[in-house]
């Protein structure tokens, strides 16, 4: 599994998750940010999912105004792409008296 963190367009920073699994089947690309759903029916609950994950991610993108992808990766697995807008980071500041780091 890969993890990227680049920047994105018009100031937007990009996450992309890529692994060398099974994949997403084209058909439910857009389907698995659903609530619940899960590609593979071996997948249940006792086996490690519930089907939830990536539909977070999707509340995620969507309460800070970023887009979620799925897709494939170059090594034939699962490719997630998130981008949110970009930040910018505060100025550094003094720690407090008697505060050490």
């Amino acid at each position: 599994m890969r993890l990227a963190i680049t920047a994105g367009r018009r100031g937007r920073v990009r996450f992309v998750v890529q692994d060398d699994g099974p994949g997403i089947p084209a058909d439910q690309r857009e389907r698995v940010f659903n609530r619940f759903h899960r590609t593979d029916l071996a997948r249940d609950r006792a086996s490690g999912g519930a089907g939830l994950g990536l539909a977070i991610v999707r509340a995620i993108a969507d309460a800070h105004g970023g887009v979620v992808t799925a897709g494939e990766s170059p090594e034939g697995g699962a490719s997630i792409e998130l981008e949110l807008p970009g930040f910018t980071p505060a100025p550094a500041r003094e720690p407090a008296a008697g505060v050490r780091g």
